[in-house]
């Protein structure tokens, strides 16, 4: 998928997440924890920019998804405390997640479980490029962040 697609599921993964951090009364971690899954969502496509790294290779898989969990959640607690530990490393698994996610949805696939395992996944759905389903992607997880937030405000 492209960036549109990636940030929509990005959004929709997040914001259950950030429905019960939120309503656990850390709503600024919440926030802080929804920019960090969004504004990261195409952190697994730097394996375009470093040679020698394949493209949906080991950027794409559980393993970079686990890394980037662990990695910001020392940050969180570093920075902040335990529960921006906590939100931090959810992020981290959510940003590449999220994006293997929105991956798996093209014909290309994904091999998440790399090199241990090489089955490709792939639900063949729409191709990367389709503006349609990226633009619906994002639309979709805009309306499963609003309407999650609406249900944790009690609709007010």
């Amino acid at each position: 998928m492209h960036r549109t697609g990636h940030y929509g599921v990005a959004l929709a993964v997040y914001a259950p997440i950030g429905a019960v951090v939120s309503a656990a009364g850390f709503e600024s971690l919440a926030v802080a924890g929804g920019v960090v899954a969004v504004g990261g969502a195409m952190t697994p496509d730097l394996d375009l920019r470093v040679p020698g790294i394949s493209h949906r290779g080991i950027t794409h898989t559980v393993w970079f998804a686990l890394a980037a969990g662990v990695l910001l959640g020392i940050a969180g607690y570093a920075v902040d405390s335990v529960a921006a530990g906590v939100v931090g490393a959810l992020a981290g698994v959510v940003l590449v997640g999220a994006h293997l996610l929105a991956d798996a949805l093209t014909p290309m696939g994904i091999r998440p479980f790399a090199p241990i395992n090489g089955r490709e996944y792939s639900l063949d759905v729409t191709t990367a490029s389709n503006p349609v389903a990226n633009y619906t992607l994002l639309a979709a997880g805009v309306l499963v962040a609003v309407g999650t937030l609406v249900l944790v405000r009690g609709g007010a």
